[in-house]
């Protein structure tokens, strides 16, 4: 068009009006910031990402409101027990400070899920100590790099008389507890395990090798 009202017009490639469509984005640069820090949050993808944001704008004015209220107070009083190794806005965390809970029993986790998990079972009501990972010699993670120096130290102070290895179902897990076992061998404390084997409700259909084999192991008389 351009090149018939005005001849001398130098012309110009034509360039689809979808392109220019699908170039522009409906979102601003703020909402698409926010879409992709979340999309990189464990368990949320771009798409799961797009419509928590979504929902977020909906409700800008409670529950937006409410989540930076929270993030915020999170933010600013967020640190790390000093006895176990817990994540929490106190220290020591409200587990070491719980009265409650029996002082003569240890259970160490690998992370802090892990202690999360298992406090959320309501079962265990003793104590807990974060390891902050697990021996890998592939990733080159040895006994220094976890908190299992601090472990000893709390065993060695006296009033314990159990500690419950709940390491992961894996090599390393297993590795791990191994090597803890041995450092309190010569320590009067009993050390125990977590049970692995079926879990609730599972069909043997499904169990892998290595879950029958713990089952089996672990098998017990019937009361």
């Amino acid at each position: 068009m351009l090149n018939v009202l005005w001849p001398d017009f130098p012309p110009c490639a034509a360039v689809p009006i979808y392109r220019l469509m699908a170039s522009q984005d409906p979102r601003g640069n703020e909402i698409e910031r926010l879409a992709s820090s979340l999309a990189r949050l464990p368990g949320l993808g771009p798409r799961s990402a797009r419509r928590a944001v979504l929902w977020l704008v909906k409700r800008r004015d409670t529950a937006l409101v409410d989540l930076l209220a929270s993030l915020t107070a999170v933010q600013e009083s967020l640190v790390e027990c000093h006895v176990c190794g817990n994540v929490d806005t106190s220290d020591p965390c409200h587990v070491c400070a719980d009265p409650r809970r029996d002082q003569r029993s240890i259970c160490v986790v690998e992370d802090v899920a892990d202690l999360w998990a298992l406090d959320r079972a309501k079962l265990y009501t003793g104590r807990y100590h974060v390891l902050g990972g697990r021996l890998s010699a592939l990733d080159g993670v040895g006994p220094e790099d976890l908190a299992i120096g601090s472990l000893l130290a709390r065993v060695e102070e006296g009033g314990i008389d159990e500690v419950v290895l709940a390491m992961n179902a894996t090599l390393e897990g297993q590795t791990t507890a191994h090597y803890i076992a041995e450092r309190l061998e010569e320590r009067p404390v009993r050390v125990t395990q977590l049970a692995h084997g079926l879990p609730v409700g599972g069909e043997l259909d499904y169990m892998d090798e290595g879950t029958l084999a713990q089952a089996l192991r672990a098998r017990r008389p019937v009361t």
